[in-house]
């Protein structure tokens, strides 16, 4: 079962030009892009795509010569500082290019403070036809699922929700029974990932295996399918896995890998089929 939107986040190939990436995905087999255009830190590198009008026309034609959607665009992290004001130019090009949705992740220690912001930032981005997805971490302020549900929940905005992330869910202490908790009305993607082992140990780790450390789908040990099975049917899909193991590999050649055991894993599940028959059947 493949979902009508599987698309590649732009974490799984973090070095690939975003033009690179468009062209990543429709090798990957993938329909949509996640776009990281938003540092999640003043010092992350990325490459500007917002100011840049002719990056963005040259985005805007390979995407509709390759059928390439967006998905969601990245990162922003809501801190005790955050300007949403200043990410209007964002929020602008990603409904430019068409996005659906905005990543964001809680970086402020003050509950209600940071419930304030996510509202005003949800508030900015409805001007602009977004939705906003709050991505809970267990090395973030949103630690948990259930973190993410009270101050989204608190927020009370229509096109605020809660983003799920298999790693994150897995090394959070969650589980596909947590998911229950939603309103199913506030999921419009999801973000798939596999893992092996137990949750590591320090939170530097943690963050480490977010980053660098995942496993394509069906290649892991996680219950992938468990997952799939307590979300809305036909939800939109993310595959946000950058894998060590092929990180030396040039940036199409790993999204053709990630896409062929995506797809490999789609494939095979079915909605409340057991897990054995669908899991690990890619793992090398």
């Amino acid at each position: 079962m493949v979902p009508a939107c599987l698309s590649l986040a732009h974490l799984t190939v973090i070095d690939a030009h975003p033009l690179e990436l468009v062209d990543a995905a429709s090798a990957g087999g993938f329909n949509a892009i996640g776009l990281r255009i938003v540092p999640p830190a003043p010092t992350d590198a990325l490459v500007p795509v917002v100011g840049d009008e002719p990056l963005i026309r040259e985005l805007l034609a390979r995407m509709e010569g390759l059928g390439i959607s967006v998905l969601d665009v990245e990162a922003i992290w809501i801190g005790p500082d955050i300007d949403v004001d200043a990410l209007l130019p964002a929020f602008a090009v990603a409904q430019r290019l068409g996005a659906r949705n905005v990543l964001t992740m809680g970086n402020d220690p003050d509950e209600s403070r940071f419930t304030s912001s996510f509202a005003r930032l949800c508030e900015a981005a409805a001007g602009f036809g977004l939705r906003v997805g709050l991505e809970f971490a267990a090395y973030t302020h949103a630690p948990s699922i259930h973190a993410a549900h009270k101050v989204v929940k608190a927020a009370s905005q229509p096109n605020g929700g809660v983003l799920i992330d298999a790693l994150h869910m897995m090394r959070s202490g969650g589980t596909a029974g947590d998911i229950a908790m939603l309103d199913p009305t506030w999921l419009t993607y999801c973000q798939l990932a596999d893992g092996r082992g137990p949750r590591p140990a320090t939170t530097d780790a943690i963050r480490a295996e977010a980053r660098g450390g995942r496993f394509y789908p069906g290649e892991g040990e996680f219950p992938l399918a468990a997952i799939l099975d307590a979300l809305p049917e036909g939800l939109p899909i993310g595959v946000e896995t950058p894998c060590a193991q092929y990180r030396s590999l040039p940036v199409v050649e790993r999204a053709r890998l990630c896409g062929a055991a995506a797809h490999r894993f789609l494939d095979g599940y079915s909605r409340g089929a057991p897990m054995t028959a669908i899991t690990n059947s890619g793992r090398s």
